[in-house]
């Protein structure tokens, strides 16, 4: 099987959103409108194409961005005091398919490359731990990250471990 990493399309939206929400509650439930206004605020919005089908997606956003996310206004401001900057991943979604491919490694290395290329300091990323997702903060441990704090989101439904990586240059 190959797997090729690009830039999302317009015609991607419609399987990203089916990923997206198979996902739950790993991610948002999102609707088509929401999706579409997220992508366009991110600096690197990529999809792997395995022979025309899209089988995972990364969302990132870079400082600055006028994104109403309570994740990534925890990162806006913690940057600030530190005095650095980061490249926020939104979301990544693999289909259930496709797991343990090392697709979502590719799309995180993917992903530092852009943040070292822009010169950030970190990448950074939140992760459910209620409702719990062993998987992805274990998959987040072995990508250099470490927990930089816990937020209570989505009006008390959701609680998240605010992570972050260094980037290399």
């Amino acid at each position: 099987m190959t797997i090729d990493l690009r830039p999302v399309h317009d015609a991607d939206l419609p399987a990203i959103l089916a990923l997206n929400n198979a996902a739950h509650p790993a991610v948002p439930v999102t609707d088509e409108s929401e999706l579409a206004e997220l992508v366009s605020l991110c600096s690197s919005a990529t999809v792997a194409d395995s022979n025309g089908r899209v089988v995972a997606f990364l969302l990132a956003v870079d400082p600055g961005s006028d994104y109403a996310s309570e994740n990534y206004a925890f990162f806006s401001s913690r940057a600030e005091k530190a005095g650095n900057t980061f490249l926020y991943i939104d979301r990544i979604v693999v289909a259930d398919s496709s797991r343990g491919t090392g697709i979502g490694r590719r799309l995180y290395e993917a992903a530092f490359v852009q943040a070292s290329r822009d010169g950030r300091d970190e990448v950074t990323c939140e992760v459910n731990i209620d409702p719990p997702n062993p998987e992805s903060l274990a998959f987040h441990e072995r990508m250099g990250f470490s927990r930089v704090g816990d937020q209570v989101t989505k009006g008390g439904a959701v609680v998240v471990a605010l992570m972050a990586a260094p980037v290399t240059r």
